[in-house]
């Protein structure tokens, strides 16, 4: 059980410091609504991906999923 504490909160901090690096658009923070938002019409869509969000938002899930291998590294590296 505790490997998969290690994972999750490795994933959550990978999560955190991507959105810290990642997640300024004109100075300000991104609200998460709006950054973790998959749904929408074309137009939202459209928005996202001219402005950027769309990219933000594959890096800061990235770093997410960077943080779940590091985690996964260390909870298997431990015995």
């Amino acid at each position: 059980m505790s490997k998969v504490i290690i994972i999750a909160v490795l994933g959550i901090i990978g999560l955190a410091v991507g959105y810290a690096l990642f997640g300024k658009w004109g100075g300000e923070y991104v609200s998460l609504e709006t950054l973790f938002s998959f749904g929408g019409n074309r137009l939202q869509g459209a928005f996202r991906s001219i402005s950027g969000i769309e990219e933000m938002r594959n890096k800061v899930l990235l770093s997410g999923a960077a943080g779940v291998v590091v985690g996964l590294l260390l909870a298997f590296r431990r015995k």
